[in-house]
């Protein structure tokens, strides 16, 4: 006897669909449920602490240099001779420093990185729920959990969840500001004014702050509010009762980048400060670039950028070269949302891909990864930007291959979910035993950096309490931290006029110098060195020396001998 076809599923992404009934079929594609999404966020949860007691036990937390550097800026928006917002530097965007700044004044949870990691943790299980509500806007219930194991379980991510980065932080301004997006537009077309109103709110509020932790969020920020304005443009009479949230909107998203422009020509008297100032992209490529060397592989080439983004992105999201299939599988599932016309908002997750290829070609931005020359490692965490894009877009192709194989060859179709679950899981337990791409770039980079601070911080512990110490904090400021000497009891380039002054005679300001070498201090201490003595030399293999040197005229501090 013949058996019948199954019901295709029915899906209407474009409205808002009443909650589960209970006679409703399990494989319907609405909203999740308060039921469906607390597993999952408890599974996020239970991940992030086991993910933190791993990472904590091994010493990962402070591997990024950058990571340290964000913990220093936190901390110097308090303790500094120029305490506040000024502090907060011209090139790395604010938010994420600002989320830090509560926890980094235990000097404890500064000095072993845990301030950094209780921001980030929280941003993993709140990318996890947002990552799950979304998929299970455009997929049943289990492929939309295959996906959101697939990113959950990512060991790039979760090393990172336990770090001072911002990745985390801008993957859940991603994820919901699409969901929001999705959820917005679907409103627009059901006529449910008071809901658009509301979510143009909160909208508003992701994109300010994507616009304040990374600057793809000022790009992510201007597609949505194009998105979000199309639909209304097309929808002039739910546009007319939502004027007044509408206007709101327009000006919160609008009001970030203004008022990043205004912080850096009031501080730094240039607006575009983080773009051509000495910290920039651009400044720090030429700084590291080798003198008479070519510019990395794919500078204005937009073809070796994409192929380096996309490879990094394949590298970073699955173990060996499964990363081509997973690629492949995603694009395909890209295709077939577009064609099928499934809530075209959350093509928002794709966005990252165009915006680093520009930033890659055009931008000063390059990626090292050692699957391609010159098989270095930098900047391969960009490419878990698009993690959520590969995890939603990979089991979309997924679900539609079972969807086909349900009539013709039901027993495959059955096998396919079991299958899938048990991949996720391997390539998790794969990439965990090679060490995954991103942990590897901060063990093999900081080596050399570590090494260094320890040293540094060595020696800055047996100097006498409280003494003034000037040295440039901008590099090395780990040192410090390691040392847990508060950054306000040195002379650093954070206040301007006792750093200019300190410059001009470092014996005079300060009771010791710690000047590294090519550095402010180290060319004052060359251009002026009446009055200090030199007491050490660190050297480190791939690090400039540095050099401590005691005051003679300084005060009447203890000599030590």
């Amino acid at each position: 006897m013949k058996e019948p076809k199954p019901e295709r599923l029915k899906r209407s992404p474009m409205q808002l669909e009443p909650a589960a009934s209970a006679t409703e079929s399990p494989d319907v594609v609405r909203p999740a449920t308060k039921e469906e999404t607390f597993p999952v966020a408890l599974i996020a949860v239970v991940l992030a602490f086991m993910a933190l007691l791993l990472c904590y036990r091994h010493g990962y937390l402070l591997l990024y240099g950058d990571a340290v550097a964000h913990l220093g800026i936190a901390r110097r928006i308090f303790d500094s001779r120029n305490p506040g917002l000024a502090q907060l530097g011209g090139v790395w965007l604010p938010l994420p420093h600002l989320l830090i700044l509560p926890f980094v004044q235990k000097m404890e949870w500064w000095q072993n990185g845990l301030a950094g990691a209780w921001p980030s943790l929280a941003c993993f299980i709140v990318s996890v729920v947002g990552l799950f509500r979304l998929a299970r806007r455009i997929m049943t219930p289990r492929w939309a959990f295959a996906a959101t194991a697939f990113y959950a379980l990512n060991p790039n991510l979760l090393y990172l969840s336990t770090t001072a980065m911002t990745e985390p932080l801008f993957l859940a301004e991603l994820i919901w500001l699409t969901l929001l997006t999705m959820e917005c537009v679907a409103a627009i077309r059901a006529a449910q004014d008071h809901v658009v109103s509301r979510k143009l709110f909160f909208i508003a509020l992701l994109i300010l702050a994507a616009v304040f932790t990374r600057y793809d969020g000022w790009v992510l920020g201007a597609v949505a509010w194009c998105i979000v304005t199309w639909s209304l443009a097309r929808n002039r009479e739910v546009w007319r009762k939502v004027v007044p949230s509408f206007t709101v909107f327009t000006l919160l998203t609008i009001a970030g980048p203004l008022s990043w422009l205004a912080y850096n020509q009031h501080f730094f008297h240039d607006p575009l400060d983080f773009l051509r100032g000495p910290y920039s992209a651009a400044a720090i490529e030429k700084k590291t670039s080798p003198p008479g060397s070519h510019h990395y592989r794919g500078w204005h080439n937009p073809g070796w950028a994409l192929l380096f983004f996309t490879r990094t992105a394949q590298v970073d999201a699955a173990a060996w070269e499964t990363g081509f299939a997973v690629m492949a599988a995603a694009i395909a599932g890209l295709i077939l949302a577009i064609r099928r016309r499934l809530s075209l908002p959350w093509l928002l997750l794709w966005l990252p891909l165009p915006f680093y290829v520009y930033a890659i070609a055009y931008g000063s931005v390059p990626i090292f990864i050692p699957q391609l020359w010159p098989h270095a490692y930098y900047n391969a965490r960009y490419g878990m930007e698009l993690l959520p894009a590969l995890a939603v877009s990979l089991f979309l192709a997924v679900e539609w291959v079972q969807l086909r194989w349900s009539s013709s060859q039901p027993r495959k179709a059955s096998m396919m979910y079991p299958i899938a679950l048990v991949l996720v899981a391997l390539n998790t337990a794969v990439m965990i035993y090679f060490t995954p791409l991103v942990l590897k770039e901060g063990i093999v980079n900081s080596t050399t950096r570590i090494s260094l601070e320890k040293g540094i911080a060595r020696e800055l512990q047996m100097f006498p309490p409280g003494v003034p110490i000037l040295m440039y904090n901008s590099d090395h400021v780990g040192a410090l931290q390691d040392a847990g000497i508060p950054l306000m009891q040195t002379l650093n380039e954070g206040d301007y006029t006792s750093w200019k002054a300190a410059l001009d005679d470092p014996a005079k300001h300060a009771a010791y110098v710690v000047a590294i070498k090519g550095d402010p201090v180290s060319k004052a201490v060359d251009a002026n060195s009446k009055g200090l003595t030199e007491m050490m030399v660190l050297c480190t293999t791939g690090q400039p020396c540095a050099r401590i040197y005691r005051s003679d005229i300084y005060g009447s501090h203890p000599k030590t001998p």
